[in-house]
């Protein structure tokens, strides 16, 4: 009886300190087989996982000790930096005989971005199909469907019954490895439908597969940029969906875990860049990370001069009643924590297409609203607060109408600059932080040194 090969399934699963151990003695003893045997029972994934987080030389001594026996799927899992420096650590032949049993849409997304001599070389290993089938996807543009998509399908013609597409399938030796779908096809390999494989094993043997494709058949063009597969995955709840040309000829196929990378990809690249953070990893080093973050910050530095400059224009207030310089940061930090909440709310429904022309209005009266009734609520706290510190009552006044101003205009700029932003063709996420830290700055010390010099002074 064959024996079936169980994996004890740990959500958790930590890559432990004992494990990191043992592969630093096994590479400390150049002990290959050791190396191997500590790897075997772990995941691809899991495996990509070790090698981003354990330090540079240790994972170079890795790679040069596993050798031949590289896995192409721990390549394809490793995140770019990594990527890029492993599969640069290989030879040419050596990649080439690690990368060339990997699927399509991994073999594309692997060797697009690396030197034509060395992508020559994969592609030489491999039989005249595959190489023109991953040629085409080349040529198709970057971040598109055409990328992204796996050429390897059960495409059957449209006039079979179930049971000539279950002989065709039992008699086939190349056979995607995971599918969910038959793809229906003309002559002229024109898309006519799908079959989930449910539907199809669980009718009888004469049935035509006309009779049970499925009712709503999805499908991209190869062109489609792959941010709008993705969300055509998670709005219509695909499992995959194929690809088609311009003459409506089956290209290829996508699957649900390419889509939802992609859709892990774009909220990542959201989170980082409203950081001011480009796209860089844990593994990075310190010069690199450096030299990408320097640009936001100068310019979160020129920002900060214009706020010093608004603040300039009510010196004399300020030295005149030195409170007010003891309170002004509560009123700045108040308002850029509602602008962000705005903000927030708004680049994560734009990347999700839930806020539209349509709604728009509606959102941003919204927010208007919130804003207006956060700032009332923190005005009379930050009134008493006024007032108990400095025991003076029209202080207390002061900074709760600032409060109010500030934090309505703060939840009304986080709304409107990434709608903005939108309409324009330039990314929310990318830009939206600096100007609303600029705006809620602003505001904010010309609402409380204004009103200050008028009624105080």
């Amino acid at each position: 009886m064959a024996q079936t090969n169980k994996r004890d399934v740990n959500l958790l699963d930590p890559i432990t300190s004992t494990l990191v151990s043992d592969l630093r003695q096994a590479i400390d003893d150049q002990d290959r087989d050791r190396l191997i045997q500590l790897l075997e029972p772990i995941h691809q994934a899991d495996i990509a996982d070790l090698l981003e987080q354990i330090d540079p030389g240790l994972r170079h001594s890795a790679i040069e000790l596993w050798g031949q026996d590289v896995d192409g799927e721990v390549l394809s899992e490793l995140v770019e930096p990594v990527q890029a420096e492993v599969m640069a650590q290989l030879e040419p032949r050596q990649l080439a005989a690690t990368l060339q049993n990997l699927e399509s849409d991994d073999l594309v997304d692997l060797i697009e971005d690396l030197d034509a001599d060395v992508r020559e070389a994969i592609l030489n290993t491999l039989d005249e199909a595959n190489r023109a089938a991953v040629e085409q996807s080349l040529r198709y543009p970057k971040n598109s469907a055409g990328r992204l998509m796996q050429r390897e399908i059960v495409m059957l013609p449209a006039h079979w019954n179930v049971g000539e597409a279950i002989d065709h399938m039992r008699d086939s030796k190349d056979l995607p490895e995971d599918f969910y779908h038959l793809i229906l096809t003309d002559p002229k390999a024109q898309l006519k439908g799908m079959v989930a494989l449910g539907r199809l094993m669980a009718s009888n043997r004469m049935t035509q597969l006309t009779e049970i494709t499925d009712d709503d058949c999805r499908f991209v063009r190869v062109t489609e940029s792959q941010q709008n597969v993705a969300y055509t995955f998670n709005q219509y709840h695909l499992i995959s969906a194929p690809v088609v040309d311009d003459h409506d000829r089956v290209a290829g196929m996508i699957t649900i875990d390419d889509a939802m990378a992609v859709l892990d990809e774009e909220a990542e690249e959201d989170i980082l860049r409203l950081a001011g953070v480009g796209d860089e990893s844990l593994s990075e080093r310190v010069s690199e990370v450096a030299v990408q973050r320097f640009p936001w910050l100068i310019v979160n530095l020129a920002t900060a001069v214009l706020a010093s400059m608004v603040i300039d224009q009510f010196s004399q207030t300020i030295e005149t009643l030195v409170a007010l310089a003891v309170l002004m940061p509560i009123v700045a930090s108040m308002g850029g924590n509602a602008g962000t909440q705005s903000l927030t709310v708004a680049v994560r429904a734009l990347a999700t297409r839930d806020l539209t022309r349509s709604n728009a209005f509606r959102v941003i009266r919204r927010e208007t609203f919130v804003g207006l009734f956060n700032g009332v609520v923190f005005a009379t706290i930050s009134g008493i607060i006024g007032l108990i510190w400095f025991d003076t009552l029209i202080l207390g006044f002061v900074m709760g109408l600032a409060m109010i101003i500030t934090m309505t205009a703060a939840a009304i700029a986080g709304i409107l600059i990434p709608i903005t932003f939108h309409r324009i063709r330039i990314d929310p996420a990318l830009a939206s932080g600096v100007f609303l830290t600029t705006v809620t700055d602003c505001i904010g010390f010309l609402a409380f040194l204004g009103l200050a010099t008028m009624i105080l002074l």
